[in-house]
């Protein structure tokens, strides 16, 4: 399942976003979208959990929790469009 993370602490790295997710189940994937124009991070991410149940475990417990100074923001993620 692949996780939506909004604001994220711009000073978050992808080995942060994992740690924070990691205790509700194993992480897959985890990345923070960077503006290309600036290097600098746009403050929301991606996390893929291995599987659904751990997915909606970590909603539960970390959607409207603060994670570096942040109150992150987790959902489902919507499928890509083409």
């Amino acid at each position: 399942m692949t996780l939506y993370i909004g604001n994220i602490a711009f000073s978050m790295t992808g080995d942060e976003l994992q740690a924070a997710f990691s205790p509700y189940g194993k992480v897959t994937t985890a990345k923070i979208i960077m503006d290309k124009r600036t290097g600098r991070s746009k403050g929301y991410g991606f996390v893929e959990m291995e599987n659904d149940r751990d997915g909606y475990t970590a909603i539960d417990e970390l959607n409207g929790r603060e994670v570096n100074g942040r109150t992150i923001k987790v959902s489902k993620a919507n499928p890509r469009q083409e």
